[in-house]
């Protein structure tokens, strides 16, 4: 091992001794940090700077209270989160998680990772992430009112559209976005649309937003498999999870002229061979908030499989698009084995350090979340570009934007792992150029 090998391996152990019990920020950490030695060694500046024991450091982190009042009168109290990592490249920018595996490590990981997914989109956005332990399943609207109109109550003072501008994750979509706008506009008597992304396109919102993380992540795959002689038309595709990013992974993926046969959710698959009905699907979810195993009561062809493992399910490309962790060294192998071509990440960080190991070494496309999910956030920026210019684009215009950012982001991975000695390695490719980036920022504002 070289020094700078070395050194790269104490400011990991540093991280974990300040950040004890955080496994999933371990984890985001050592996953990136692990692959910038040849960066260091052509720009030692950055080490003279110390970018790298900065860029760990998250410039703010803010825990609160969250009181509110459910439907029996009883009050609830949650704990909110905001960790405002790192604003070298521009305001704050990361999605807002209501999930009870929320806590501080899951945030800082979120936050760490969206960073660099944000430099990568070469739009001027920093990177944060935020969310509470809150689960809105099973609420009423009146109580996620209240629990949103709560935790804006705290978190606006830290917010604006030069400083801050959440968005929405797992648990947050329009409902949630919309309560939380309008205690931030009741608090601070301003209509600042620009202060929050993922809005209803009736108020302020972008068009595309809400495919958009599930359009880029398709485009992203489309692009791996091009500069192999390849598409997705007429692959076999599987996608994990149901909710927003699988639904329109799975969409655009039927209109690029492939085939997905299963999704998920956190009780069982849905195999359906002649390829998932995404009309169904929306309606389940997005409309009726129902379970995945509903669809097998209106396609009856289809199978549900409670308890199942989408892994398990021949294809040739697989998008994880649930959570985090969620595909092992084990179902790596599995898919592997059963002819996957190519591995595009929906959700941040679903694959395990051993599970993306197997790809790689297997030959497999393995595009990760910082590049293959970066869509969501870059269509966020679009909907600021368009709020700061009293501006609405059409739905056909920002996903021609969406599709050219992917597009671009995935050329800068491809020739960077070439230029650094890793030719089609998208992890190394992802991760050096969301770093030097960020670090150019960095080096050029002095010590701050």
């Amino acid at each position: 091992m070289s020094s700078i090998e070395e050194k790269i391996e104490q400011i990991y152990q540093q991280v974990v001794r300040r950040n004890p019990g955080e496994s999933e920020f371990h984890q985001a950490v050592n996953e990136v940090i692990g692959t910038l030695a040849p960066v260091l060694r052509k720009y030692p500046q950055y080490a003279e700077h110390k970018i790298i024991e900065r860029i760990c450091e998250p410039e703010r982190q803010i825990i609160f209270r969250v009181p509110w009042q459910d439907d029996r009168g009883e009050v609830q109290i949650n704990r909110g989160f905001r960790v405002q990592f790192n604003s070298a490249l521009g305001p704050y920018k990361g999605g807002l998680r209501f999930h009870p595996s929320v806590y501080l490590g899951i945030v800082k990981f979120l936050g760490f990772e969206q960073i660099f997914k944000n430099a990568l989109t070469g739009l001027p956005i920093g990177g944060a992430k935020g969310g509470a332990d809150f689960d809105p399943k099973g609420k009423s609207d009146d109580e996620v009112m209240r629990f949103c109109q709560s935790f804006m109550t705290e978190l606006h003072r830290h917010l604006g559209e030069y400083t801050d501008v959440p968005a929405g994750d797992i648990g947050v979509g329009a409902r949630e976005i919309g309560y939380l706008f309008g205690q931030y506009k009741r608090m601070t008597n301003r209509y600042e649309s620009g202060v929050l992304t993922g809005k209803s396109p009736h108020w302020g919102g972008a068009l595309v937003r809400r495919e958009a993380t599930g359009y880029g992540a398709a485009y992203f795959v489309d692009e791996m498999l091009k500069v192999r002689g390849e598409s997705l038309e007429g692959k076999v595709c599987v996608v994990s999870g149901s909710g927003n990013v699988a639904i329109y992974t799975v969409e655009k993926i039927e209109q690029l002229g492939g085939k997905v046969v299963a999704c998920s959710d956190s009780d069982g698959v849905i195999y359906h061979e002649r390829g998932i009905d995404v009309a169904t699907l929306k309606q389940l979810k997005e409309v009726e908030r129902r379970r995945i195993s509903a669809y097998a009561d209106v396609h009856r062809d289809a199978r549900y499989i409670p308890g199942g493992c989408i892994w398990d399910i021949p294809c040739q490309v697989a998008m994880p698009s649930a959570t985090q962790n969620e595909l092992d060294a084990s179902a790596a192998r599995r898919l592997v084995a059963n002819g996957c071509v190519a591995v595009g990440e929906g959700a941040n960080m679903p694959t395990t350090p051993e599970g993306a190991r197997i790809f790689l070494e297997a030959g497999v496309a393995f595009g990760p979340g910082k590049a293959a999910n970066a869509g969501g956030v870059a269509t966020s920026a679009l909907e600021m570009q368009q709020n700061a210019s009293r501006d609405a684009w059409t739905f056909e215009y920002t996903e021609q934007r969406l599709h050219a950012i992917m597009t671009e982001i995935h050329r800068a991975c491809y020739e960077t792992a070439a230029e650094f000695g890793s030719p089609g390695n998208y992890l190394i490719g992802a991760n050096i150029v969301g770093f030097t980036r960020v670090a150019e920022a960095m080096v050029a504002f002095g010590v701050v």
